[in-house]
């Protein structure tokens, strides 16, 4: 029988040990593959679906756009109605209110006038007077005929 010496033990604690070594390092390589493939595989698949989606997502978009255009041309409408109905307002105003606050002051001083003729009927004073949108207190208002 042959003796090992301490050379021969030692060349072959290293031998076993890069078996080893290369042994882990092939396991870790095949695991790595096969995450790099599952990997792969993954990207494909949400890919093939995300490319419908942002299809679906730009025609949402599109859509939202053409509805606020939509609006927008809808409250420019709204507000030209509007100021047309401002303008018309303020014209009916001016055409008929002093005309009208007119016809009535009028209508008023002849009720007094024909009232004011029958001797026997005493006039009665108004609480108040209308002055052109003002109203005057009764007590100003005897003052002011001196």
């Amino acid at each position: 029988m042959r003796t090992v010496s301490g050379g021969e033990v030692a060349g072959i604690l290293v031998a076993v040990f890069w078996a080893i070594l290369v042994s882990f390092l092939a396991v870790a390589l095949v695991r790595l593959a096969q995450t790099l493939r599952a990997t792969t595989k993954l990207v494909a698949d949400v890919t093939d679906q995300a490319v419908p989606l942002l299809a679906d997502a730009s025609a949402a978009v599109r859509s939202a756009q053409t509805q606020i255009d939509r609006v927008d041309a809808i409250a420019s409408d709204v507000q030209e109605v509007t100021s047309n109905a401002s303008a018309l307002s303020t014209t009916v105003a001016s055409t008929f209110g002093g005309p009208l606050v007119k016809v009535a002051a009028f209508g008023y001083g002849v009720r007094r006038a024909l009232a004011g003729r029958k001797a026997d009927v005493p006039v009665k004073e108004p609480g108040r007077t209308v002055i052109v949108g003002r109203t005057v207190p009764a007590a100003r208002r005897k003052n002011r005929g001196k």
